[in-house]
């Protein structure tokens, strides 16, 4: 079996289970019940030892993650990613609109990162995994971890609101030239920036906005709410748009442009932007 992760444990007062012991230990199981599914499928080893949920952990002991190999075998995502940085710590990948970051379906940004990008020589070197989220329909930049530790820093990074995003979008109907929407998310504190950078006359949506947002906080689906709250939905929101000026088959009209953040390891100050898609230039051309 491949080692994805190793802890040492440390002197303990007394011994304690497992399943109680190793709950948030490894950067990829954060939970106690995803904890028990990989030591019932065998990937937790105790001293090089495959181990049960009723091990007592006593101190001392090596706890080892290992990679689900069968599952693996089934069969490789072959989809090829825009690769827009990389090192031996972290990279930035382009997501398409209309492909899940991760989850339970095959095709997700997650099953296809280890066939594009490089294997980190650091020795907590583990399977690149994503440090935040994308909605389905949105398109844009997406941070990776690539070692144990820098998926640890990255997501101090974002819980200290350390990373800077900003998106672009189109939205429907007439706009302040620039604002703050501070409208509670799930009971929850959130806001939203945004300034109109180019207006343009629409027959069926009376007009139509090239929209920069920046999110200061991180709520699920903050900038389609807030935008659909205030009376401008993003075009080709099927969700959070209004029903009568719903635009279908062309996706949602909103996109992750630039990341901003101090490189955790090397301490460089990165930006990393991306274009805007095709379909954002034919509604709003660059020249």
């Amino acid at each position: 079996m491949k080692i994805l992760e190793t802890h040492k444990v440390p002197l303990l007062e007394k011994p304690i289970r497992l399943q109680e012991y190793a709950v948030g230990i490894f950067t990829t199981i954060s939970t106690k019940s995803a904890l028990k599914k990989v030591i019932k499928k065998g990937l937790i080893q105790v001293n090089n030892e495959i181990s049960t949920t009723a091990r007592f952990i006593h101190g001392g002991e090596i706890i080892s993650l290992c990679d689900d190999e069968k599952t693996k075998a089934k069969k490789e995502l072959e989809l090829k990613l825009e690769v827009l940085f990389e090192d031996d710590y972290l990279a930035i990948v382009y997501k398409p609109s209309g492909i899940l970051v991760s989850g339970n379906k095959f095709m997700t940004i997650d099953n296809a990162l280890e066939q594009n990008l490089e294997k980190s020589k650091q020795n907590d070197a583990v399977q690149p995994r994503p440090v935040h989220r994308l909605d389905y329909p949105t398109s844009g930049l997406l941070l990776i971890g690539k070692t144990a530790s820098s998926i640890l820093e990255l997501n101090k990074l974002f819980e200290n609101k350390e990373i800077q995003k900003t998106y672009y979008a189109i939205t429907i109907g007439k706009m302040k030239p620039s604002g703050s929407i501070d409208l509670p998310i799930d009971e929850k504190i959130s806001l939203s920036h945004f300034e109109v950078l180019k207006t343009v006359a629409s027959e069926r949506f009376e007009a139509l906005n090239l929209v920069k947002l920046s999110p200061k906080t991180g709520r699920r689906h903050q900038l389609r709410k807030h935008l659909s709250e205030i009376g401008n939905p993003i075009l080709g929101d099927l969700e959070y748009g209004k029903e009568t000026l719903i635009l279908k088959g062309k996706g949602l009209y909103l996109h992750a442009a630039t990341l901003e953040f101090m490189h955790p390891f090397t301490k460089e100050k990165m930006k990393v932007d991306s274009e805007l898609p095709k379909k954002f230039e034919k509604l709003f051309p660059s020249k």
